[in-house]
């Protein structure tokens, strides 16, 4: 079972990272293969997002999202969020780790991208068209992903905060943050581990 460690609230950027290595992308690669898969991390999400006495550890600010940080499986990260009617994470992806989330309590509207980007060495792309994708995950719905899974996450509600599980392996290296505007997608910036712990 996962145990609470920390509780912040998340910074206005709470999604990007900085760029890594060819090393570091060589272990992240490896370690990608030895760890949890993302059905696995899914499972761990889903279990924990219907466990209502962690998910009522968590305190709900009415303005800014929440976070615990949770023991997840196999070495990886785990979050509880809480996320106010109206927030949402803006465009950004996980680097080289996969993950999961389910939602716990409301519903969350995921925006993402079918298409695989390029991982380095660019600042704006112009996406080709029937690339966007929309799904709306209400309590105990999930869903997995692979690495550079390009989204953003929304608590579309009016009068309702959601909560969520997310689990990442390997623990994320970086969070690369975008803005769209119509089909260019520009890269803004990279946030480490210590921009949102």
């Amino acid at each position: 079972m996962p145990a609470a460690s920390s509780f912040s609230h998340l910074p206005a950027s709470a999604d990007g990272g900085s760029g890594a290595g060819p090393s570091a992308v060589g272990s992240a690669a490896t370690a990608v293969a030895s760890g949890p898969s993302a059905a696995e991390l899914l499972d761990f999400a889903r279990r924990v997002a219907a466990d209502a006495s962690i998910v009522a550890t968590l305190p709900l600010d009415p303005e800014e999202r929440t976070w615990i940080a949770l023991d997840g499986p196999g070495g990886s990260e785990a979050w509880l969020i809480g996320w106010p009617p109206g927030t949402g994470t803006g465009w950004h992806d996980h680097a080289d780790s996969i993950g999961a989330f389910a939602t716990a309590a409301g519903a969350l509207k995921e925006h993402s991208l079918a298409a695989r980007l390029p991982t380095d060495g660019w600042k704006s792309l112009e996406l080709a068209e029937g690339i966007d994708r929309s799904r709306v995950l209400a309590a105990g719905q999930g869903r997995a992903f692979g690495r550079h899974h390009v989204h953003e996450v929304l608590n579309e509600s009016a009068m309702e905060h959601a909560v969520s599980v997310h689990a990442y392996f390997p623990p994320l290296p970086r969070i690369r943050r975008y803005s769209r505007t119509g089909v260019v997608l520009r890269l803004e910036q990279v946030e480490q581990p210590e921009d949102w712990q």
